[in-house]
């Protein structure tokens, strides 16, 4: 059976780390990166690099499937700018799940986001669209994480939390059961969040 074809829009080191979880998922095909202007013509893990932000509106036509590889950090800005291109040129972004991670039956995850390898999403968390759950995340029971965020790698957001759209939790943090944090919040690496935050708040000792 042929798989469905995805582009995947970004050519960086987050993108050489979905490339994997969607080669292990197994359920596209990948058509190729959309990269910045000076990286066109080149290669991620022998996956052509066919463009850039202005060939989007003409790989539609051969490819309706598209993930953002983009990595998010200091702002979230590129990433959203870029899901809603996607979503006004009618792109479809499906939810890319590694088979190393869990997605509870009784969870929920927007479109655009995706769950690497060894990272958890309990009963009753809900993640919303364009997020990144990065390797050995864990999202407990009942936490919700809204639009356009990134929780790192080994980061813990526990029962009943929240995190704000396009909020990133770095590298190893843990929230606190029922803590959260406003819209846009960045959460340093290796951190204990034990109280409340509100939007914009730079959380980094």
């Amino acid at each position: 059976m042929n798989q469905p074809a995805i582009l995947l829009v970004g050519a960086g080191g987050h993108a050489r780390a979905c490339i994997d979880v969607i080669e292990k998922e197994g359920r596209y095909a990948i058509a190729g990166l959309v990269g910045m202007p000076d990286e066109v013509g080149g290669a991620v893990l022998g996956y052509p690099i066919l463009g850039g932000d202005a060939e989007l509106p003409a790989l539609r036509e051969r490819c309706h499937n598209a993930l953002i590889t983009l990595g998010q950090i200091q702002s979230p800005e590129p990433r959203i700018r870029l899901f809603s291109l996607l979503e006004r040129l009618g792109y479809t972004l499906p939810v890319v799940v590694s088979p190393r991670g869990h997605v509870s039956r009784h969870a929920s995850l927007g479109p655009g986001s995706i769950v690497m390898h060894g990272a958890i999403v309990n009963a009753c968390a809900r993640v919303g669209r364009n997020c990144i759950l990065n390797s050995r995340a864990l999202v407990e029971h009942d936490a919700v994480v809204e639009d356009h965020c990134h929780i790192s790698t080994g980061a813990l957001v526990n029962g009943g939390a929240r995190v704000g759209a396009g909020s990133f939790v770095g590298s190893g943090s843990v929230l606190r059961e029922g803590v959260a944090l406003g819209e846009r919040c960045l959460v340093g690496m290796g951190l204990a969040v034990r109280k409340n935050h509100p939007a914009q708040s730079r959380i980094i000792r």
